[in-house]
């Protein structure tokens, strides 16, 4: 059976963020003929639509990742009600310029976190609003809302939270499911 390939990313750049703690712990909770891909959004140019034919290699680098991956999935925190603006940029210069969307039609888990007890919800419901625009294919549960993310993790950074890793796990399950629903 054929490896099904997941390219994954987060939204926040901090040392000891919770999203990047998910996201890395998601490497281990792949399912048996999956891999996950992390892949690096750091120094994405902002968006500017004119220079959207020219961007540099990482941005060229990247959308090929997409583009060549079964499906995507996104761990972001949550600011100020909603997605960073980091994130935000990366999906809009990717997805640029029109008519070369790399996350066209491509199947995206999304998960959250916060250290408070909505878990990033209201980032992940602007997020799957992206998505939709973006016309990617949204797992839709489980939903996975990592709440009081400050005590899901040991001093390295390891999930030690069974509920999380399960809920976690069957939503890249659900993902890479239907990942090879869509290659059919």
């Amino acid at each position: 059976m054929e490896t099904i390939k997941i390219a994954g990313f987060g939204g926040s750049f901090r040392k000891e963020s919770y999203s990047r703690y998910l996201l890395e712990n998601a490497v281990n909770l792949m399912p048996e003929n999956s891999k996950l891909e992390i892949l690096d959004i750091s120094n994405f140019p902002t968006m500017n639509q004119d220079e959207e034919n020219n961007y540099p290699e990482n941005v060229r680098k990247f959308k090929k990742q997409i583009r060549e991956s079964d499906g995507v999935l996104i761990v972001t925190p949550e600011y100020n009600y909603s997605i960073p603006g980091y994130l935000k940029n990366v999906l809009d210069v990717a997805s640029r310029p029109y008519g070369d969307n790399p996350f066209d039609g491509k199947p995206v888990a999304i998960m959250s976190s916060s250290i408070g007890m909505l878990g990033g919800s209201r980032a992940q419901y602007h997020l799957r609003q992206v998505c939709v625009f973006l016309n990617m294919i949204p797992v839709n549960t489980p939903e996975v809302f990592m709440t009081f993310a400050q005590q899901k993790f040991d001093e390295k950074g390891k999930l030690k939270d069974d509920m999380t890793a399960k809920f976690a796990g069957q939503l890249l399950q659900n993902l890479v499911n239907l990942a090879i629903q869509l290659k059919k």
